[in-house]
C-alpha cells in the first residue's frame, strides 16, 4: 500500500513565526495572552493553555501585566491603535505575507479606490484587511458571490477598484473570480496576494488527489487552508479530514494507494503520528511495504520507524546532500539567515540548527559566523533554501560515537527529551537513545525529571547499517560511580561523622538521605525536637541537609542519620534561659479542670495550677482566664527527668514588688473616680447658676 506525502505539508512561514513567539515568550517567564487563537489547532492550543497562554477576543480582556500578541492573520488598524492607547505591551505576529495586503489596501483606498477582497467574510484574517481600507470596500465569497447580485456587478464596472485576496483563498476560484472583474470592470488593479505555499499546497494536493484512492488531509477543524484542501482533495477522490491520529478509522482504510497532506496549522508531530499510523496499518496487511513521496520510493520495514525516521524517508527525495558555506546575515527566534553565494535566500530553521529544543539560535551562532551547511530543500517558486548545520556537525562526531563504543570510554551530554521506551540524550549534535532501563538507577525514577541534565554516559551499541544509530547507558556509569562511593563512604565511615545530603524520598516514618552514593535514614523521632505527624512538615525531597551519622550496621549497610541539633532542644534552651524564678510572659493554651497551660517557649508548656491563677478562691481556671491570653508568670519548679514545668500567677501578685504596684494602682484609679466626681458637681453647680440667673 504505497503512501504519498505532500512536500508542501505542515506549517507554513507566517504560523511557525507566530506559534515560535508564543512560546519564546513564555519561555522568558512571560505572562502571554493571545487576541484570538494564535493558531487553529486545538493540540497547540491546549498546549498553550497548559503553560499559561491565555485567549482574549478584544483588548479589554487583557489581564493586567499581560503580553497580548497578534496572531498571524492580523488585526484592524483600530485593534491595533487601541492596544497602543491602553499602552498594552503588545507583539505583532502578523504574517508579513497578510502585513503587505494591509499595506496594499490603506494605500489603494487613500488613493479614492475602491478595495475588493476576496475571501472569508467571518475569517479574522480578512475582518484585519478590511480594518485596513480607508475607504469603501466590499468582501466577496468567490465566483457565485460575485456574479449573484447583478447591480452590485454593473456598479463595480464603473468604479476604479483594487483587488486582493485571503492569503489561503482557493487558487482555482481567485483563477475564475479574476476572469470576471477583468471582463467587468474597465478600472481595475489586480493583486495576487496568495501566499505562494498555500497555492503551491493546494496545486499538490490536488495532483496527488488524482493519483490515489483516498487521501488524508490533517489539520483544524477549524483552519481555512485545511478545509480548502479538504474541498480540493475531495473533487477527485474519497477524503479524511483529521486532527490527529487517532480520529483515523483504520478497519475502514482500505485503498491501494493513499495520500497525505496537511494545513499550515498542523505542527510536523501530528503528521508524524498519521505516518506511523498508516505504517502500522502497512505491517498488518503486507508486513513490507513501500511508501513514496511523490517522485521516489523508499523500501523500509515500518516497524523499525520512529515517527522521525518516517516523516524523513518520506523526504528523502527531497535533500540533495550538497554542502556549502554560508554566512550568518540575521538571527530571528525562529531561523538564522545565510548567505551561500546563490540569488535564492538561505535560511537553517531552529530545528536544523541544533538537536537541542531548548537551545536559543543567538547562543549557538552569532552574525558574520561562517558555517559548513548542508542542503535540505529547494524552493524555486519561493526563492529559498532551507539549510542544515546539525547533520554537518552530527557527521563530525559519529567517528568519537563509534569509537567510545568500541573502548568503552564515558561521554557527557544533555538529556533534550523523554520518547516512548527511553530519552534522548545530546552529544555534540547527535542524538542518542538511551532506554528506559538505563536512564536511571531504579526503575521507579521519573524519566522527565532527566530532562535538562547533563549526564555522563557510555555507548552500549553503535551501527552504520542504514541510518547512523547509537544506543547509549546512563545507568552503567551512575552505578560505577556509586559502588565507587560506597566503597569510599566504608572505609571512613563512623557514628558521628557529619554529612551534608539530599533528601532522596519520604516515607510515614522517615526520611531517606543521599550523604553520597548511599543513602542513610533520619527517622521521623529525628527530625523535630517537636511532635509530628509526617517527615513532609520537616523536610521536603530534594532538600539539602546537614546530618551526622548516629548508628551504623556495616553487615547490612544500614546507617541511621540524625538530624537535630543539641542547642536546638526545647528543653536546654529552657535550662540555659529560664531558670526557676524567671519572671517571664506565656500565652494560655489549655485549659483543665486542675489549671490551665501556658506556652513558655516553643515546644515546652508549663502548667499554672488552679490554686497558683489569683490571689483569692476561684471555682475554675474560666473564671479568670481564656485560651489566647497573654499572662505575666512566674517559673516555680522544672523537673527535667519528667519534663514537667510548674508556673504560677499568684506568685507574683503576692510579691512586695507587685503588692506595692498594685497599691499605688488602687490609689490612683481611687484619686482618678475622685477628680471625675468633682467635675461633674462642679458642672452640676454651673448648670443651677444659669438657671437661678434666668
Amino acid at each position: 500500500m504505497p503512501i504519498i506525502v505532500a512536500k508542501t505539508a505542515g506549517f507554513c512561514f507566517g504560523v511557525s513565526r507566530g506559534v515560535s513567539m508564543v512560546y519564546d515568550l513564555v519561555d522568558s517567564g512571560k505572562k502571554v495572552c493571545t487576541l484570538g487563537p494564535i493558531i487553529h489547532n486545538p493540540h497547540i492550543i491546549n498546549d498553550l493553555e497548559n503553560r499559561g497562554v491565555s485567549i482574549i477576543d478584544s483588548p479589554e480582556q487583557a489581564p493586567d501585566g499581560c503580553t497580548v500578541v497578534i496572531r498571524s492573520h492580523g488585526v484592524a488598524q483600530s485593534v491595533a491603535d487601541q492596544l497602543s492607547r491602553m499602552n498594552i505591551n503588545c507583539i505583532d505576529a502578523t504574517c508579513p505575507f497578510v502585513a503587505k495586503i494591509h499595506n496594499i489596501v490603506r494605500r489603494e483606498s487613500r488613493r479614492g479606490r475602491t478595495v475588493i477582497i476576496f475571501g472569508d467574510g467571518n475569517h479574522p484574517e480578512v475582518r484585519g484587511i478590511k480594518g485596513h481600507v480607508e475607504g469603501k470596500s466590499f468582501i466577496i465569497s468567490g465566483a457565485k458571490d460575485l456574479l449573484s447580485d447583478g447591480e452590485r456587478l454593473r456598479k463595480l464596472g464603473n468604479m476604479p477598484v483594487s483587488v486582493v485576496a485571503q492569503t489561503t483563498f482557493s487558487l482555482n476560484e481567485w483563477k475564475k473570480s479574476i476572469e470576471i472583474i477583468k471582463k467587468v470592470c474597465t478600472n481595475a488593479e489586480i493583486f495576487d496576494t496568495i501566499c505562494n505555499a498555500t497555492s503551491v499546497r493546494q496545486q499538490e494536493a490536488q495532483e496527488i488527489s488524482r493519483n490515489v484512492q483516498l487521501m488524508i488531509v490533517v489539520g483544524g477543524r477549524q483552519s481555512s487552508n485545511t478545509k480548502k484542501l479538504f474541498q480540493l482533495c475531495s473533487e477527485n477522490c474519497p477524503t479524511l479530514l483529521v486532527e490527529s491520529a487517532d480520529e483515523l478509522p483504520l478497519s475502514d482504510i482500505k485503498a491501494d494507494k493513499i495520500g497525505i497532506t496537511a494545513g499550515a496549522s498542523t505542527p510536523a508531530e501530528l503528521i508524524k503520528e498519521v505516518i506511523v499510523v498508516m505504517s502500522d496499518i502497512i505491517n498488518n496487511n503486507e508486513n513490507n511495504e513501500t511508501v513514496e513521496n511523490n517522485e521516489s520510493t523508499v523500501k523500509k520495514s515500518f516497524d523499525e520507524m520512529t515517527f522521525e525516521e518516517a516523516l524523513e524517508e518520506s523526504l528523502k527525495s527531497l535533500i540533495p546532500s550538497e554542502r556549502v558555506k554560508g554566512t550568518v546575515i540575521r538571527i530571528t527566534p525562529t531561523e538564522v539567515q545565510v548567505d551561500v553565494g546563490r540569488k535564492q535566500a538561505g535560511f537553517i530553521p531552529l530545528d536544523e540548527l541544533s538537536n537541542d529544543p531548548s537551545a536559543k539560535a543567538e547562543d549557538i551562532v552569532k552574525e558574520g559566523d561562517v558555517l559548513n551547511l548542508l542542503i535540505m530543500r529547494t524552493n524555486d517558486v519561493e526563492g529559498t533554501i532551507m539549510l542544515s548545520k546539525k547533520r554537518v556537525d552530527a557527521a563530525k562526531n559519529w567517528e568519537e560515537i563509534v569509537e567510545a563504543a568500541e573502548d568503552g570510554r564515558i561521554l557527557e551530554g544533555k538529556v533534550i527529551e523523554v520518547v516512548k521506551g527511553g530519552v534522548i540524550i545530546l552529544y555534540g549534535n547527535s542524538r542518542i537513545f538511551v532506554p528506559a532501563s538505563q536512564a536511571t538507577l531504579n526503575r521507579n525514577d521519573s524519566l522527565e525529571d532527566l530532562v535538562g541534565n547533563t549526564y555522563k554516559f557510555k555507548i552500549l551499541e553503535a551501527t552504520n547499517k542504514g541510518r547512523k544509530r547509537a544506543i547509549g547507558s546512563i545507568r552503567t556509569v551512575a552505578r560505577e560511580e556509586r559502588r565507587e562511593a560506597q566503597n569510599k563512604f566504608w572505609e571512613t565511615a563512623a557514628v558521628g561523622n557529619k554529612y551534608t545530603g539530599v533528601v532522596k524520598s519520604l516515607t510515614p516514618y522517615g526520611a531517606f538521605v543521599d550523604i553520597g552514593g548511599i543513602d542513610g535514614m533520619i527517622h521521623i523521632s529525628e527530625l523535630s525536637w517537636g511532635r509530628i505527624k509526617h517527615p513532609s512538615e520537616v523536610v521536603n525531597v530534594g532538600d539539602t541537609v546537614d546530618v551526622y551519622i548516629k548508628e551504623l550496621d556495616p553487615e547490612k549497610k544500614r546507617i541511621s542519620l540524625g538530624y537535630r541539633k543539641t542547642e536546638d532542644n526545647p528543653w536546654e534552651i529552657l535550662r540555659n534561659q529560664y531558670p526557676v524564678g524567671t519572671v517571664t510572659k506565656a500565652k494560655i493554651v489549655g485549659m483543665t479542670q486542675f489549671g490551665a497551660f501556658a506556652n513558655i517557649i516553643p515546644g515546652i508548656d508549663g502548667l499554672i495550677h488552679i490554686s497558683q491563677i489569683a490571689d483569692r478562691r476561684i471555682e475554675k481556671p474560666q473564671d479568670v482566664l481564656k485560651i489566647g491570653d497573654e499572662v505575666t508568670l512566674k517559673i516555680t519548679d522544672i523537673d527535667f527527668d519528667k519534663k514537667r514545668v510548674s508556673l504560677s500567677i499568684r506568685a507574683l501578685l503576692e510579691a512586695p514588688e507587685f503588692a506595692d504596684q498594685l497599691a499605688q494602682d488602687e490609689e490612683a484609679a481611687e484619686e482618678a473616680v475622685a477628680e471625675e466626681a468633682a467635675a461633674v458637681e462642679e458642672a452640676a453647680e454651673a448648670v443651677e447658676e444659669t438657671v437661678t440667673e434666668e
